[in-house]
């Protein structure tokens, strides 16, 4: 059967002979677009992301004709009307897609960057050179902006992409490719450096996840369970994170107006998302005067406060929190609060509970400040800050795959050089080791 030609609704009891075959063909045919993507010029990759960004904007009502099927078929998805919402396309939607593109071509190309070089003492260069890891395969959530952001950062960084995108936005999706490999052929890029996984079936995710000698890494971005069955199938790398239980920690030496303002913003500009504050920690020696001023302040804007039995004295109308919300991420209008009688306790609360995602400290002491970077094993640890700053485009990394809270290989947002490897480039003159 050809490429592209699965039919989108297909059994998921068991994996067929027959998409066992489609998704070695698409697998093989993004290693060999690797290759391609590996040499090409940022030029030729950069005029990509333009042609590809004014093609989707002239080819909209194409695109939202196919946007409208999906969205005809989301109740029977049971989502939710913000997922609906997410889902949905306009000409001013579509246009930011676009844009988005744009905005990947104007930075800078990280592949054949030299990170580091010297020279052996027997005249031998050394150069350590940045080269893309090869073939990315991306399970992602149903978004249709996605799919073009996530083309784009990675045929920027030099590798093929396999896209599976939820099956709520899969005419949306192959419209969107669609056009982007159509610019690739105009551009000089290889038509299958970009590929949708044409069927729904979820076996077709454990025979990408089976082809590891194929793909070098496959970033899953979605809920935990997804995220956890990948993790345990993968036959490669996988970049992920599980869950966001991220913190504040309010030191003793606080200022109590700035420590509301970080919990407010942190928990409460967007809830369900990963870097959203959870659990919120507090000094003993502030407890008394900030508490009653936070808890004002997350009532006022809808929060349930889970405390523990010190914290609850000073927080009208809190329930007590059992020792399953220390680690729960809550995604909505719920945070955990305990008060700890030392910034090292804080941090030990941290490391056992958090999800190693994002934690914060308000403090006006440098050297607790210090501390508390050093002690919390984070991917991302703000001081005098919101954890929803955790994100590449606030970073400065342009667009972003995901964040990781992996330690191996990359680590917080993962941006154009997070889909980047090295390898060394040895010079000589007829040199022979003796």
């Amino acid at each position: 059967m050809p490429l592209g030609t699965l039919p989108v609704n297909m059994s998921t009891t068991a994996a067929t002979p027959e998409i066992a075959q489609y998704c070695l063909q698409t697998a093989e045919a993004a290693r060999a677009a690797s290759y391609q993507l590996a040499s090409l010029d940022a030029e030729v990759k950069n005029r990509w992301l333009r042609h590809a960004a004014d093609a989707l904007v002239a080819a909209s009502d194409m695109i939202i004709q196919e946007n409208e099927k999906d969205l005809a078929a989301a109740p029977d998805y049971g989502l939710t009307d913000a997922a609906i919402d997410r889902l949905r396309l306009d000409a001013g939607r579509i246009k930011s897609i676009a844009t988005g593109l744009e905005e990947i071509a104007m930075l800078p190309d990280p592949v054949g960057e030299v990170i580091e070089g010297h020279t052996r003492p027997g005249g031998l260069q050394i150069l350590k050179r940045r080269v893309p890891l090869g073939v990315v395969f991306f399970i992602y959530e149903s978004r249709p902006n996605v799919t073009a952001d996530a083309a784009g950062i990675c045929v920027k960084s030099g590798n093929a992409v396999i896209l599976r995108g939820g099956k709520e936005a899969i005419h949306s999706s192959k419209a969107i490719v669609k056009v982007l490999g159509e610019s690739a052929e105009a551009c000089g890029v290889p038509k299958d450096a970009v590929q949708l996984v044409s069927t729904t079936d979820r076996q077709a995710v454990g025979e990408f996840l089976s082809l590891g000698e194929l793909i070098d890494v496959t970033i899953p971005r979605g809920g935990e369970g997804l995220i956890r069955r990948v993790a345990a199938e993968a036959t490669m790398p996988v970049i992920k994170h599980f869950d966001g239980n991220c913190h504040v920690y309010v030191d003793q030496d606080a200022d109590i107006e700035m420590a509301v303002n970080i919990i407010e913003n942190a928990k409460c500009q967007r809830m369900g998302v990963c870097n959203a504050c959870e659990s919120l920690l507090v000094h003993e020696k502030i407890a008394a005067d900030a508490l009653p001023a936070i808890a004002k302040r997350l009532t006022e804007r809808g929060v349930e406060i889970r405390a523990d039995e010190r914290a609850i004295t000073w927080i009208d109308n809190a329930l007590p929190a059992t020792d399953e919300d220390w680690s729960t991420e809550y995604l909505g209008p719920t945070i955990s609060v305990a008060v700890v009688g030392s910034i090292e306790d804080a941090a030990a609360h941290i490391n056992r509970y958090g999800s190693h995602h994002t934690d914060a400290i308000v403090t006006g002491d440098l050297r607790a400040a210090e501390t508390f970077t050093t002690l919390v094993d984070s991917a991302a640890v703000m001081v005098n800050a919101s954890t929803r700053f955790n994100d590449g485009s606030v970073f400065g990394l342009g667009a972003e795959i995901g964040i990781s809270t992996d330690k191996f290989h990359a680590r917080g947002p993962c941006g154009l050089r997070e889909l980047t490897t090295y390898k060394y480039i040895v010079r000589g003159d007829g040199h022979v080791r003796t």
